[in-house]
């Protein structure tokens, strides 16, 4: 080896390697979201999402109305499972409402919207005749089916506004008159005031709220001008505002907001400071399921309006959160159905149940925190009440058969496999399916077309 020039053997230098960029870690937090997100974009999302909602919410209320009615049923000196059993038969004549709107064509619910508005007009009109209109906490709204069952013909009223004004609005939509804003507030405007006004002679303003977000939600929903949209509510803002100033039960209501004391004064606030009351003592899990004290006599309307004070003090911070979840996925998978159809009628009826539906949990949920008024109505699918239950459970099928009718849904239910029985033998092995060529290989949406 020849010698350096100072007489050193040379110095070897290293080869210097390549430099290699090490694959990034994996981060489960990111894959997590990644699948969840791919999950959520899946067609039949909205589909699971009505449905187990929907059940989840009306199986949990089952259990409420059992632990919140008994001790009302045995001061009645009635069996302590005397208001489940009720509610539990309604339940079961809803699910087969469920079942029966689910399965019907989108032509058949249209053609229905006509003699849904006839029937409740007639029997809210019914209400009123003496004899026959049955009064309860000073609104006559029910009518007596012997024995002790009564029906609210105000509730099917929501049914029949959503399903009559989806049906107008559409054929307005088809023959291009909704641009004109005579044709977009006659005849829906008058016939809504119509129902108010059946409603509002009973006394029951808290159902004539959730008419009104009906009538507002199909309107916004048909692309009312701002200046139109404002124009309907100042004028029922006015009229609400007049029939609250000449009640006294309502400026009382009204008064109560952010009361801290049972009485104060003249005006009684026991049941809105009760509720507070029992929110506040079932802590983060709660006192446990049938171990409620508000129930026994201090808290009215335990196993109806005030259901969700009653879930807060026995179930906690957590099941109230548990039931609020429940309600924000079945509004989401409402408003993501109407926003992916191209049919006007699915989409104003969507629309217009998904209102209702947010409006009256919004409305009934924020009474109980003393965040609004008292307004005297359920929470839907989970107080007690077979009136509001029956409709309610018919309008989820209506949103159920609209998630079926999406294009990709249909096509994801069409490849699917029957998990029993034989399979052929000798058939061909299919690779794994990707849902990313649903959309490609569904049919066109089509119109569901007149009557």
């Amino acid at each position: 080896m020849p010698g350096s020039r100072t007489g050193r053997p040379p110095v070897q230098r290293r080869v210097r390697r390549p430099v290699t960029q090490r694959p990034p870690r994996d981060n489960a937090v990111r894959r997590l979201y990644t699948r969840a997100r791919n999950a959520w974009d899946r067609p039949l999302t909205a589909y699971y999402l009505i449905l187990g909602g929907s059940l989840l919410i009306t199986v949990l209320g089952l259990v409420m109305v059992y632990s919140a009615s008994q001790i009302k049923a045995l001061q009645n000196s009635l069996p302590g499972s005397y208001f489940f059993r009720k509610q539990l038969l309604a339940a079961a004549i809803g699910a087969g409402l469920l079942l029966i709107a689910s399965r019907m064509p989108v032509k058949l619910h249209r053609a229905l919207a006509y003699p849904i508005l006839a029937g409740a007009v007639f029997l809210m009109a019914l209400v009123q005749v003496p004899g026959i209109g049955v009064a309860i906490n000073g609104n006559q709204n029910w009518i007596a089916l012997g024995g002790s069952f009564q029906i609210q013909p105000s509730e099917f009223g929501k049914l029949a506004l959503v399903l009559w004004g989806a049906d107008l609005l559409a054929r307005k939509q088809d023959k291009k008159l909704l641009t004109q804003w005579k044709h977009m507030l006659v005849p829906l405007v008058p016939v809504a005031f119509m129902l108010l006004g059946l409603i509002m002679l009973g006394g029951d303003m808290g159902t004539a709220i959730i008419l009104t977000a009906i009538l507002f939600g199909l309107l916004w929903l048909a692309g009312a001008p701002t200046r139109l949209f404002v124009g309907v509510l100042s004028v029922a803002g006015a009229i609400g505002l007049l029939l609250i100033r000449t009640s006294p039960n309502r400026m009382a209501r009204l008064q109560c907001l952010g009361a801290t004391e049972p009485r104060s004064g003249e005006i009684d606030c026991w049941q809105a400071v009760h509720g507070i009351y029992a929110l506040a003592s079932g802590g983060i899990f709660g006192s446990g399921l049938g171990a409620s004290v508000e129930k026994w006599g201090r808290l009215p309307e335990a196993h109806t309006d005030f259901i969700f004070a009653v879930t807060g003090e026995e179930l906690g911070l957590a099941g109230t959160l548990s039931v609020l979840a429940l309600f924000a996925a079945l509004g989401y998978a409402g408003i993501r159905v109407a926003g992916r159809t191209e049919d006007p009628f699915v989409r104003y009826a969507a629309g217009g149940v998904t209102t209702w539906i947010t409006a009256q949990a919004v409305i009934n949920i924020g009474a109980v925190l003393g965040l609004l008024p008292i307004a005297g109505v359920p929470l839907p699918l989970f107080s007690y009440g077979g009136s509001a239950l029956l409709p309610t459970m018919f309008a989820i099928g209506l949103l159920i058969a609209f998630a079926r009718d999406e294009p990709a849904a249909r096509a994801a239910l069409s490849m699917r496999q029957p998990r029993f029985g034989r399979k052929r033998a000798g058939g061909p092995v299919r690779g794994p399916r990707r849902w990313n060529t649903m959309r490609r290989r569904a049919p066109v949406a089509r119109s569901s077309g007149e009557r």
